[in-house]
């Protein structure tokens, strides 16, 4: 949920502090880009040059950096941050930020942020049961902001009770939780099949396609950044999922293909069939490699299971299913022949006859033929925005 996402980490003065070094550490494992910026009395808990070597930025702590005699701009950092996370959270800090006061750079960003706010307390437990804290608390979140509730434990007081910052795990699940329940596609399951497959003739040799599998990787990431528990079934293929969830099956024939297809179908919500799957394979596969010997040499084929069909015959009410048509010629009328023989929702059309579309490229140009025969053209895109056109179409049949 925090891959390739801006946070920023504000830093309060709190023995609590020594946990944000791990916190940083663990955003920054999840993907995330890790921008810290420290109130003055949080340096004397932990230095900036430990926050910074760890979150490969320089620590904010003023307005101005004296060294370089830069201003640090609170606005765009409040612009560039996809969330803002405050932890610790001092009782000072939080009663600050309920009333509006501006004294330090965190604040500022505070004040400037567009983005939601999460704020993990951390005092002794006497301040958090006071009565000002609670009500601070109860502004903030009448501002939108989020609480990550304090635990109970030893404090530094020597008291035992509630006050104890989140644990750094804690809270990057009680942030990724929160976020991946606002996403569109949050907890639905659906399947993507990517790349070739690979009908073995012997050993060394193989019937293939030149799918690169980039358009069904870039789906499923989509798919996975919208919240969506995804499956991915790849043909063999060199690319790898930027999404750390999207669960990847690795597969090379046509029938392994079908089995795994077969395997998670059921289960899914919706499935995106991208794969390039060989429509014919080897009657006989040679255990040892074949020797050049005639000069002509016949392999006899078979058909492979038609997996698109198959799904397509067993699909349930509710259920979502998408095909591609890569066509050469007689395009719009071939995929929709397609789409009605294989009982699709809707298919997706690229030519090779156009620039900048089908295999092994980085963009692509594709039309959107839904079962009542809408028409949607798009322009030359990168796969990435492709992937996210077609991912808005399987979250509208999904949310109908």
């Amino acid at each position: 949920m925090l891959q390739g996402k801006n946070i920023v980490l504000g830093i309060c003065g709190s023995i609590a502090a020594y946990k944000s070094a791990l916190l940083v550490r663990l955003f920054i494992k999840a993907g995330a880009s890790v921008q810290v910026v420290m109130t003055p009395d949080a340096t004397n808990f932990i230095t900036p040059l430990t926050l910074s070597t760890l979150s490969k930025k320089p620590v904010f702590v003023d307005y101005f950096t004296p060294e370089s005699g830069e201003w640090n701009n609170h606005v765009e950092l409040g612009l560039w941050a996809d969330f803002f996370v405050i932890a610790p959270a001092s009782a000072n800090t939080l009663a600050k930020m309920a009333h509006g006061l501006c004294d330090n750079l965190l604040l500022a960003i505070y004040l400037s942020a567009k983005c939601p706010v999460y704020f993990a307390p951390a005092m002794d437990l006497d301040m958090w049961k006071h009565s000002a804290t609670k009500k601070n608390i109860s502004k903030l979140q009448s501002f939108g902001d989020i609480l990550i509730p304090p635990g109970t434990g030893e404090l530094a007081s020597g008291l035992n009770g509630e006050g104890r910052m989140a644990e750094p795990e804690e809270i990057i699940a009680f942030l990724s939780a929160d976020i991946k329940k606002k996403l569109p596609l949050a907890d639905q399951k659906i399947m993507v099949t990517a790349g070739p497959t690979y009908e073995a003739i012997d050993p060394v040799r193989f019937i293939g396609n030149h799918s690169s599998g980039k358009m069904g990787f870039a789906i499923a990431d989509e798919l996975a950044a919208m919240g969506a528990a995804v499956t991915l079934i790849a043909g063999p293929s060199l690319e790898v999922s930027k999404q750390q969830s999207v669960k990847r099956i690795d597969v090379t024939s046509a029938e392994e293909m079908l089995q795994a297809c077969l395997s998670h179908f059921e289960n899914s919500k919706a499935c995106i069939m991208s794969a390039a799957v060989a429509d014919y394979t080897p009657v006989n596969v040679a255990l040892q490699k074949i020797k050049k010997q005639d000069d002509n040499f016949t392999i006899e084929v078979k058909k492979t299971t038609d997996i698109l069909s198959r799904l397509g015959a067993q699909k349930k009410p509710g259920q979502v299913l998408a095909g591609f048509a890569l066509e050469t010629n007689n395009e719009e009328q071939n995929a929709i022949d397609k789409l009605k023989a294989k009982n699709l929702d809707f298919i997706v059309l690229n030519s090779l006859n156009d620039e900048g579309a089908g295999f092994k490229k980085d963009t692509n140009k594709i039309t959107i033929i839904d079962r009542d025969l809408q028409k949607t053209a798009y322009t030359l895109k990168s796969k990435e925005e492709v992937a996210r056109d077609i991912c808005y179409k399987i979250t509208e049949l999904i949310k109908r």
